[in-house]
């Protein structure tokens, strides 16, 4: 496989199923308790580092469902630092969506995420609406057996474009990379065919309107009762 393809799978893996930034609080809410599953890994417990990212992505996720559906824009905006660790197996099913293989083993991102709450009231109650985030830096680090730990950074601002409180359109508009050379260039390579045409608009629409949707609902109860 050409390094471009391996790379641009990662990227894939890495964003995809944050959306709009919103990947990282984007996991299914389970019951309280000392143990849970993961993608990819149905009879693994939790680890404690698991649960102490999917608790802190809790209450970004809790508040970002309370702007998308409360139609009142007045209260502070979403600022929530968010972990996300994927294991091996989570990121092997995930690359299989575009028929590629993952070569490393598992991976650890991390972004602070900032969005304006009027924006996400505007995009869900307008008949059309552009979201427009902020650029926003997401710090990644992927282990691998043979060469160890290999950290980089990447920079997007996503645009959606909404229409009658659905996702419709979606631009990634990636940015600067740090990373070392060799990942760079394939890094650069991708993101730039990706900010050309666009390969990853269906999949953001896709996970955005899961997000306000069945995610939402799995919280309700929360979001909810503190309208």
């Amino acid at each position: 496989m050409k390094p471009v393809s391996i790379f641009f799978a990662s990227i894939f893996a890495l964003i995809t199923p944050f959306s709009i930034q919103i990947a990282a609080a984007e996991e299914a809410a389970k019951p309280a308790g000392d143990s849970g599953t993961v993608l990819g890994d149905p009879d693994g417990p939790l680890t404690p580092e698991e649960k102490a990212e999917k608790e802190a992505r809790q209450a970004c996720k809790v508040d970002l469902c309370r702007a998308f559906h409360s139609k009142e824009a007045a209260g502070s905006d979403i600022a929530c630092h968010v972990i996300k660790s994927w294991r091996k197996e989570q990121l092997v099913k995930l690359v299989a969506k575009i028929k590629v293989s993952w070569p490393y083993e598992g991976a650890h991102c991390s972004t602070d995420l900032n969005i304006k709450r009027s924006d996400l009231v505007k995009a869900m109650s307008e008949p059309k609406a552009e979201l427009q985030l902020a650029q926003h830096k997401v710090t990644c680090s992927i282990a691998s057996e043979k060469s160890g730990s290999t950290d980089f950074s990447f920079e997007l601002a996503p645009k959606v474009m909404f229409e009658n409180g659905k996702a419709v359109k979606a631009e990634a508009h990636w940015g600067k990379i740090e990373a070392p050379t060799l990942i760079k260039s394939a890094l650069w390579t991708a993101t730039a065919a990706d900010n050309t045409v666009n390969v990853l608009s269906g999949s953001i629409v896709e996970e955005v309107n899961m997000f306000v949707g069945k995610r939402c609902d799995e919280v309700k109860d929360q979001w909810a009762a503190k309208q």
